[in-house]
């Protein structure tokens, strides 16, 4: 059926999907100058958290701290409505210390489309957008009624939605998350134009009521006491209003599982689309962990005015009469009752190898993707997308320079090189292992990182960055101090080495020497260092890592020089490497898809070896 086509007005910058990708991608855009629209089949979605209620957790928290020091959104939104704060791997080193928020959804959520209703130069637009084209480099996104929008640059950040089909044991059928649409016109559409879709997959867990649980016997996990925010303008560290809980699954939840495995659509066949391989369902946890006798599973309230329970762990495809026979197997939910049922999900999307880094593709000039479009899973890791693609569109409609975040700056940078450069077989997720920089790459420094480059894009206000440079001010001013303070030996202090089981003092040492000790901190001396002065308790923590791991530091920041001089020796566009005498016929394949845009690009791509590498220099030297 053809649609009646009419001029709906025109536009800088396009979105197409108000998820957190969406949004940081509409803002951005709007923010630096640019007249954008934002598209989305449910205006009561916006900033939807369809899956866990959560924002954070390993490696994610990294990432909501670098889109907050580049001026984004989300850190701000999960401050305001934080359920539960937590500080995951305090165990650990400093590099993998994340933090991780149970979220208000619907507060939040309500928060975005507020914020996105009143942003300059932004108009938002309930629609479902059924094709796209370009004509003589014009954009055109029409919608299902006939609108045609015009635009220089469009941002797909279509989700789970695009040729989205709902599974639940052997009922399967169209549809998008928490029971609205999918957007299948568009993805014909796409297909239609030469975009590169494939098929992934992902799920979620049961909504449970809360009064149908028994929390007598479970393991109550609470929020930590001192609090951290997100974002580096929160003034007042968030609250803990709630308890989350834990709970493990058992022998019989095996059984039940087992016997109607046939009917998991994962098993049957039904889905085709590759699952998340670090966040596998509870059927697939089963199987490929045969041998694991109970599998932990976490309670988590949902908001503060419902009584909708999430069962993280718990994800399933299962029938919903099996859902319900295997949750009962779990004495805290023998009473079960379910408001939502468990599902999966199958989508399409891009394969990120047909982007640059900065989020364009490669063969439509304008045409941008951010999110679980470009493979990755997570609203951290589209939200960090979001930024970026927004970012640079924004800045190719005004002619400026793109904005091309390396691995050494940041896990945003990390993240985007992995997919454009690597690819990904299955939904792509942030880890601090993926990261061969993580001691400097903290989410305590993030804001010494990125938020100078912020600043020069525009997305940082001055009255921020100001205060900015007066923490970093206090921070080297303070490690300058402790480098010159030298505290003499007494008998508390060395009570206090003793107790720790470290060597007692004969001699005056200087102050960060003693913090540099492992079984000691910056607090715990403050006692014998008089001459401290009043500091944030973000400013502390910097001069204590930075103290402490001052020799591993600088080692890192060594690796970064080596591979920034690979960066700088850049490859020509247009470079046939068939022409390259020397380079393998694998490296030649992947070369020529790839096109990296430099030596070290060109070293992380898999099948291109040293050899290959050390080939490619001496050409290029020539």
């Amino acid at each position: 059926m053809s649609i009646e086509k009419y001029n709906a007005g025109e536009y800088d910058v396009a979105v197409i999907g108000a998820g957190h990708a969406g949004i940081e991608a509409a803002l951005s855009s709007a923010r630096l100058g640019c007249k954008t629209i934002i598209f989305t089949v449910s205006l009561d979605w916006i900033g939807n958290m369809p899956c866990n209620p959560s924002i954070g957790g390993t490696a994610k928290g990294h990432l909501v701290r670098e889109l907050d020091a580049l001026g984004g959104e989300m850190g701000k939104a999960a401050d305001k409505f934080t359920l539960q704060s937590r500080m995951l791997n305090l165990g650990k080193g400093p590099a993998v210390h994340s933090l991780r928020a149970q979220i208000d959804r619907r507060a939040y959520s309500g928060y975005m489309k507020h914020i996105i209703e009143l942003q300059e130069n932004l108009d938002v637009k309930q629609c479902e957008i059924v094709e796209i084209s370009n004509e003589n480099g014009i954009w055109k996104c029409v919608s299902a009624l006939g609108a045609e929008f015009s635009s220089k640059a469009v941002i797909l950040a279509t989700g789970t939605f695009l040729g989205g089909r709902i599974y639940v044991g052997e009922v399967n059928y169209e549809g998008g998350p928490d029971g609205s649409f999918a957007a299948n016109r568009l993805s014909e559409s796409l297909k239609k134009l030469g975009i590169p879709l494939r098929r992934f997959k992902t799920g979620t867990p049961a909504r449970v009521a809360r009064d149908s649980i028994d929390f007598s016997s479970l393991e109550v996990q609470p929020g930590d006491e001192k609090t951290v925010p997100f974002s580096f303008s929160t003034e007042k560290n968030p609250e803990n209003k709630v308890v989350c809980h834990i709970s493990y699954t058992n022998d019989e939840t095996k059984r039940v599982i087992l016997e109607n495995i046939h009917r998991s659509p994962l098993y049957s066949g039904d889905i085709e689309g590759i699952g998340p391989r670090y966040c596998p369902s509870i059927e697939d946890k089963i199987v490929r962990f045969a041998d694991k006798k109970r599998h932990q599973f976490f309670i988590e309230p949902c908001g503060e005015d419902t009584e909708e329970m999430y069962l993280q762990g718990l994800s399933s495809s299962l029938p919903e009469e099996v859902q319900i026979k295997l949750y009962k197997t779990i004495e805290c939910l023998k009473n079960v009752k379910i408001m939502r049922n468990a599902y999966a999900i199958e989508y399409d999307c891009i394969d990120p190898l047909s982007l640059k880094a900065t989020l364009e593709t490669k063969d439509f000039e304008g045409l941008y993707g951010a999110g679980q479009f470009n493979g990755s899973s997570g609203y951290e890791e589209a939200a960090a997308q979001g930024l970026v693609a927004g970012i640079n569109a924004a800045l190719k409609i005004k002619g400026e320079e793109p904005l091309v975040l390396s691995r050494a700056s940041s896990y945003i940078g990390t993240l985007i090189d992995d997919l454009v450069t690597k690819g990904c077989m299955d939904p792509y997720r942030m880890m601090t292992s993926r990261s061969e920089y993580r001691l400097l790459l903290r989410q305590d420094n993030a804001d010494e990182r990125l938020m100078p480059i912020g600043y020069k894009i525009g997305l940082i206000s001055e009255e921020q960055y100001n205060a900015f440079l007066e923490k970093v001010q206090l921070k080297e001013k303070e490690i300058e101090r402790a480098n010159n303070t030298f505290i003499a030996p007494n008998e508390k202090l060395n009570a206090l080495l003793e107790e720790k089981g470290t060597a007692a003092m004969t001699t005056g040492m200087r102050l960060s020497d003693l913090i540099k000790r492992p079984q000691l901190n910056y607090e715990m001396l403050a006692e014998f260092d008089k001459a401290r002065p009043e500091l944030p308790e973000s400013v502390k923590e910097k001069v204590e890592v930075e103290i402490k791991y001052e020799g591993y530091i600088s080692r890192q920041k060594a690796q970064v020089n080596e591979m920034l001089r690979l960066e700088n020796k850049l490859i020509p566009e247009g470079i046939c490497y068939n022409d390259i005498t020397g380079l393998r016929l694998e490296a030649i394949e992947k070369l020529n898809k790839i096109k990296p845009t430099n030596i070290a690009q060109a070293s992380r791509i898999s099948g291109v070896s040293p050899a290959d590498i050390s080939v490619l220099l001496i050409y290029l030297s020539k």
